[in-house]
């Protein structure tokens, strides 16, 4: 009996999962083309809610479609309250559920990955900070861009 629920759900979740991913992929797409200022302006007015609205509604999907359940116990602080979010121990795919729970914040990625295909675009829509390991002044320019994003006074998106 179980067996065969895994034979029938596993391919049922995995085709849905690949088509919440390519419709992120589609709103991200949207949502950056021909972007003013590709990464150094925060996004504004359509494309910023667009993403806020879009990305965490089909994270939140994918998470259930996989089986996760996540109740948030507490009130998730807000940009204004907490510019800067710090989650640990940041190591898995896991840290998505929070990025979705907070409503798809910035966040600090390897510069690499924005070259991803699909994942690369929507990493892009979020407006990470990205650091680059072969620049040696690297960590310096990250903690400034971070400084610089928290003190805009919620013109960028929360840092996570």
């Amino acid at each position: 009996q179980t067996v065969l629920q895994g034979i029938i759900l596993l391919p049922l979740r995995a085709t849905c999962i690949i088509f919440l991913l390519l419709l992120a992929w589609l709103f991200a797409s949207i949502a950056t083309f021909c972007q003013p200022g590709r990464g150094s302006v925060p996004l504004k007015g359509w494309r910023r809610r667009m993403i806020q609205t879009a990305l965490p509604g089909l994270t939140h999907t994918a998470f259930f479609i996989m089986g996760f359940q996540v109740k948030v116990k507490g009130k998730v602080a807000s940009p204004p309250e907490a510019p800067i979010f710090v989650a640990a121990p940041h190591s898995s795919f896991f840290d998505a559920i929070i990025c979705a729970l907070t409503g798809m914040p910035s966040i600090v990625s390897r510069a690499e990955n924005l070259s991803t295909p699909v994942f690369g675009t929507i990493l892009s829509s979020l407006q990470p900070v990205a650091v680059s390991r072969q620049d040696p002044d690297s960590r310096k320019n990250t903690v400034a861009e971070i400084t610089k994003r928290a003190l805009s006074r919620g013109q960028w998106p929360q840092v996570i």
